[in-house]
Protein backbone atom coordinates (compact mmCIF):
# COMPACT_ATOMS: atom_id res chain seq x y z
CA UNK A 1 0.00 0.00 0.00
CA UNK A 2 1.21 3.46 -0.93
CA UNK A 3 0.18 6.46 1.17
CA UNK A 4 -1.10 9.52 -0.64
CA UNK A 5 -2.22 12.06 1.89
CA UNK A 6 -4.57 10.30 4.28
CA UNK A 7 -5.57 7.54 1.84
CA UNK A 8 -3.82 4.31 1.10
CA UNK A 9 -3.58 3.36 -2.55
CA UNK A 10 -3.20 -0.20 -3.73
CA UNK A 11 0.28 -1.14 -5.02
CA UNK A 12 -1.17 -2.29 -8.35
CA UNK A 13 -2.75 1.12 -8.96
CA UNK A 14 0.46 2.90 -7.92
CA UNK A 15 2.44 0.67 -10.31
CA UNK A 16 -0.01 1.37 -13.14
CA UNK A 17 0.31 5.14 -12.62
CA UNK A 18 3.92 5.90 -11.64
CA UNK A 19 3.30 9.67 -11.45
CA UNK A 20 0.47 9.38 -8.93
CA UNK A 21 2.55 10.45 -5.94
CA UNK A 22 3.95 13.52 -7.72
CA UNK A 23 0.45 14.47 -8.91
CA UNK A 24 -0.97 14.14 -5.40
CA UNK A 25 1.85 16.28 -4.00
CA UNK A 26 1.24 18.90 -6.69
CA UNK A 27 -2.51 18.98 -5.95
CA UNK A 28 -1.85 19.29 -2.22
CA UNK A 29 0.50 22.20 -2.90
CA UNK A 30 -2.11 23.85 -5.15
CA UNK A 31 -4.82 23.62 -2.49
CA UNK A 32 -2.52 24.88 0.24
CA UNK A 33 -1.44 27.78 -1.96
CA UNK A 34 -5.10 28.63 -2.58
CA UNK A 35 -5.86 28.48 1.15
CA UNK A 36 -2.89 30.72 1.90
CA UNK A 37 -4.03 33.16 -0.77
CA UNK A 38 -7.47 33.30 0.84
CA UNK A 39 -6.10 33.98 4.32
CA UNK A 40 -3.49 36.53 3.28
CA UNK A 41 -5.89 38.16 0.82
CA UNK A 42 -8.58 38.55 3.47
CA UNK A 43 -6.12 40.12 5.90
CA UNK A 44 -4.62 42.35 3.21
CA UNK A 45 -7.96 43.61 1.92
CA UNK A 46 -9.20 44.20 5.45
CA UNK A 47 -6.13 46.26 6.37
CA UNK A 48 -6.39 48.19 3.08
CA UNK A 49 -10.03 48.99 3.74
CA UNK A 50 -9.25 50.06 7.29
CA UNK A 51 -6.64 52.46 5.88
CA UNK A 52 -9.21 53.83 3.44
CA UNK A 53 -11.90 54.07 6.16
CA UNK A 54 -11.40 57.83 6.46
CA UNK A 55 -12.34 58.42 2.82
CA UNK A 56 -15.02 55.75 2.44
CA UNK A 57 -16.77 55.27 5.77
CA UNK A 58 -18.91 52.14 5.88
CA UNK A 59 -19.72 49.47 8.43
CA UNK A 60 -17.39 46.69 9.57
CA UNK A 61 -19.66 44.02 8.11
CA UNK A 62 -19.15 45.45 4.62
CA UNK A 63 -15.39 45.54 5.17
CA UNK A 64 -15.46 41.85 6.04
CA UNK A 65 -17.80 40.95 3.19
CA UNK A 66 -15.71 42.72 0.58
CA UNK A 67 -12.53 41.19 1.99
CA UNK A 68 -13.99 37.67 1.91
CA UNK A 69 -15.41 38.01 -1.60
CA UNK A 70 -12.27 39.54 -3.10
CA UNK A 71 -9.97 37.00 -1.48
CA UNK A 72 -12.29 34.14 -2.52
CA UNK A 73 -12.03 35.22 -6.14
CA UNK A 74 -8.26 35.51 -5.86
CA UNK A 75 -7.98 32.16 -4.11
CA UNK A 76 -10.10 30.49 -6.78
CA UNK A 77 -7.92 31.94 -9.54
CA UNK A 78 -4.69 30.81 -7.86
CA UNK A 79 -6.01 27.32 -7.14
CA UNK A 80 -7.34 26.94 -10.68
CA UNK A 81 -4.02 28.06 -12.17
CA UNK A 82 -2.01 25.69 -10.00
CA UNK A 83 -4.41 22.80 -10.63
CA UNK A 84 -4.04 23.32 -14.37
CA UNK A 85 -0.27 23.01 -13.94
CA UNK A 86 -0.81 19.79 -11.97
CA UNK A 87 -3.02 18.42 -14.74
CA UNK A 88 -0.32 19.14 -17.28
CA UNK A 89 2.21 17.43 -15.00
CA UNK A 90 -0.06 14.39 -14.78
CA UNK A 91 -0.41 14.21 -18.56
CA UNK A 92 3.33 14.61 -18.95
CA UNK A 93 4.01 11.79 -16.50
CA UNK A 94 1.36 9.48 -17.99
CA UNK A 95 1.70 10.14 -21.73
CA UNK A 96 5.06 11.83 -22.01
CA UNK A 97 3.65 14.91 -23.76
CA UNK A 98 2.14 18.24 -22.74
CA UNK A 99 -1.24 19.04 -24.32
CA UNK A 100 -1.41 21.94 -26.76
CA UNK A 101 -3.65 24.61 -25.22
CA UNK A 102 -3.48 27.02 -28.13
CA UNK A 103 -6.76 27.63 -29.97
CA UNK A 104 -7.27 25.64 -33.16
CA UNK A 105 -6.24 27.36 -36.35
CA UNK A 106 -9.05 28.40 -38.66
CA UNK A 107 -8.28 28.17 -42.34
CA UNK A 108 -9.55 31.18 -44.25
CA UNK A 109 -9.46 30.39 -47.91
CA UNK A 110 -10.80 32.76 -50.52
CA UNK A 111 -11.65 29.90 -52.83
CA UNK A 112 -15.09 28.40 -52.50
CA UNK A 113 -14.99 24.90 -51.13
CA UNK A 114 -15.86 22.06 -53.45
CA UNK A 115 -19.39 20.76 -53.00
CA UNK A 116 -19.55 17.94 -50.51
CA UNK A 117 -21.28 14.66 -51.13
CA UNK A 118 -23.16 12.66 -48.56
CA UNK A 119 -22.78 8.99 -47.84
CA UNK A 120 -25.56 8.29 -50.37
CA UNK A 121 -24.02 10.35 -53.16
CA UNK A 122 -26.18 13.48 -52.82
CA UNK A 123 -24.36 16.76 -53.51
CA UNK A 124 -24.65 19.40 -50.79
CA UNK A 125 -24.14 23.10 -51.46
Amino acid sequence: MVNIGLRKVDDALAAKHPGLQQYAACQSYAFMKGSGTFLLGTAGFFVLQKALQKRLPYALQWNLLISFVASSVGSYAVTRWETRKCTELWLLLEKGEIPDRSPPKVLNSDEPAAPKTTLYGDVME
